[in-house]
């Protein structure tokens, strides 16, 4: 059955309730994708396990997926385009997280669309914004924007080197987007091939850096803390296109 939504429709909608529920091994392997090394034993070992704060963004991907399925437009044509996470409390090392969902905002862009969905829980609050290149254009509010050529200023900057196969692990965490693995769909969006989840360079950067990596055992025992990213697609052991 052919939907009748639209992108002007999305705005407000409400996404309902959904639990994820996951164990350990989930949660280590989540620690492995984004790069934890097997030394550390607070995140790959499950006798003391702690589950890194970012596993809420991975966790909060339903309902991205659920605002695809309404049918107002192509997920395979959508892109990941900016994240923010507001830390309540810990995460456990297992358990059932429920999580409630909406698209707060959908805006034109004049040649693609954006449309913003928000996920909350008692752990965690998950903003995504999710880029639909060649969709604006429908009369829509533009929405916020910064002024042409501004450069934010970057707090930090890491280097870290991925692996041709990063990709293809981190998907396993429950980002089955096929941009991330189909050579086809990555080169209908206008990649040479498959691209490195963002949700995975946020999670690599954010106990990498020198300056987070020692904030990652107080983050995953005391919040609330926001872990806001930068956005840019990001291609397995390379640089990052400028």
């Amino acid at each position: 059955m052919t939907s009748t939504l639209t992108l002007a429709d999305l705005a407000g909608l409400d996404l309902g309730e959904h639990t994820a529920t996951y164990d350990d091994t989930a949660a280590i392997l989540y620690a492995l994708s984004v790069g934890a090394r097997s030394t550390q034993l607070d995140l790959v070992y499950e006798r003391d396990l702690r589950t890194l704060p970012t596993y809420g963004c991975a966790l909060g991907l339903w309902a991205v997926e659920a605002s695809g399925r309404l049918g107002a437009y192509d997920p395979k044509r959508s892109l990941h385009a900016s994240q923010r996470l507001v830390v309540h409390k810990p995460l456990p090392a297992t358990g059932s997280i429920t999580m409630t969902g909406r698209l707060a905002n959908v805006y034109d862009k004049g040649k693609a669309s954006l449309v913003e969905v928000e996920v909350s829980s008692e752990y965690f609050d998950a903003f995504y914004g999710i880029f639909l290149p060649g969709t604006g254009g429908w009369g829509g509010d533009r929405g916020p924007s910064s002024a042409a050529g501004e450069t934010p200023e970057l707090a930090t900057v890491t280097s870290f080197e991925t692996s041709p196969d990063h990709a293809a692990l981190y998907r396993l965490t429950g980002d089955r987007h096929p941009i991330h693995i189909d050579p086809e769909v990555a080169g209908a969006n206008g990649f040479d091939r498959p691209i490195l989840h963002g949700l995975c360079t946020l999670g690599s950067r954010r106990w990498r850096s020198p300056h987070t990596s020692a904030l990652i055992p107080r983050i995953c025992a005391s919040c609330p803390r926001a872990l806001p990213r930068p956005c840019c697609p990001v291609t397995p052991s390379t640089s990052p296109p400028r």
